[in-house]
């Protein structure tokens, strides 16, 4: 008879696993070595600063300091929302993230899709520079650019504008700066965005590919078959990051977009932040305004990655 094999104790266990890692970390001690810089920018520049948060909750001067400033409470956050501002503020942001990340969110990946399709190598290659040049291009030059092709006297769009009866003068259409800001930012973004869909696509195994033109697959069921499944968990990634920002717009785009005319929609919570802290000098008020909405996007952040683990399987973590 053979004699019974004892389970391994917790203790056993534990042992193993740290003789496991100490002898990783003598094997790979090179690459340890590389995380160094990345992690130490992380903590000084990324986590020690959240602990400036405090101020959200005092009645911060410049005299006292942050840790010697009374405390407040949540006195800054119920300025903020008793303000007739703060739920038109919430409203511009939200449909203005919701409005770029529907729109802009299927292009780059149809972009990808689109140029792994082409077989003509100079065309192709013509078609990505077009699309990522733009990407390059600073967020000032855009909104410069965009300012003169709309611009009433000089620009030639707002004379095709008038020519057929519309509103020449966008810029100043509050109706209209969504569709500006979204648009000019998928003109800017798209290609470049579609690198990590085409770079998803050279991963999929060309069998795939062979098995599909056996069974007499057309281009589009080799898509819809092949493609989209290959690339799903780069998909879902994405969407699980783009909505978890869905409340971080970029300041810069939309402060330089904006005039007395169409500030009914494009003040959003960034520009407003800008404006309480900076040029009013309001501190407090505008850190629990900007504490707020990142904690907004991190409540969406893990909602849709535990949606997403749950439905497809595939998340951050």
């Amino acid at each position: 008879m053979t004699a019974a094999v004892e389970a391994p104790t917790a203790a056993t266990v534990r042992e193993r696993r740290r003789k496991t890692r100490r002898r990783n970390l003598r094997r790979h001690w090179q690459l340890y070595v590389l995380l160094v810089l990345p992690v130490a920018y992380f903590v000084i520049f990324q986590y020690i600063p959240m602990a400036n948060n405090v101020i959200a909750f005092k009645d911060y001067n410049v005299v006292q300091g942050i840790w010697g400033s009374p405390w407040a409470g949540f006195d800054h956050f119920e300025r903020f929302f008793a303000n007739p501002v703060a739920w038109d503020l919430i409203r511009n942001t939200l449909m203005l993230s919701l409005y770029g990340f529907l729109a802009g969110f299927p292009i780059p990946i149809i972009l990808a899709l689109a140029l792994n399709e082409v077989r003509a190598r100079f065309f192709k290659r013509t078609v990505q520079m077009v699309t990522y040049a733009p990407h390059f291009i600073s967020t000032v030059i855009v909104v410069s650019m965009l300012i003169l092709i709309f611009s009433p006297r000089i620009g030639f769009m707002s004379d095709a504008l008038g020519f057929f009866g519309m509103d020449s003068n966008l810029l100043a259409d509050p109706d209209a700066f969504r569709s500006v800001y979204v648009w000019s930012d998928i003109w800017q973004t798209a290609g470049y965005s579609a690198i990590i869909y085409m770079a998803a696509l050279a991963g999929i195994d060309v069998s795939l590919y062979e098995a599909a033109r056996l069974d007499g697959a057309s281009r589009l069921q080799k898509i819809w078959h092949v493609d989209l499944p290959g690339i799903a968990p780069t998909v879902v990634v994405v969407m699980i990051l783009s909505v978890g920002s869905v409340m971080a717009i970029g300041f810069e785009k939309a402060f330089l977009l904006q005039n007395p005319l169409n500030l009914s929609q494009s003040e959003i919570i960034a520009t407003y932040t800008y404006k309480i802290g900076l040029l009013n000098a309001d501190f407090s008020l505008a850190t629990a305004v900007g504490l707020f909405n990142s904690v907004i996007n991190l409540v969406l952040l893990l909602a849709v990655n535990t949606v997403s683990k749950r439905v497809t399987g595939n998340g951050l973590w």
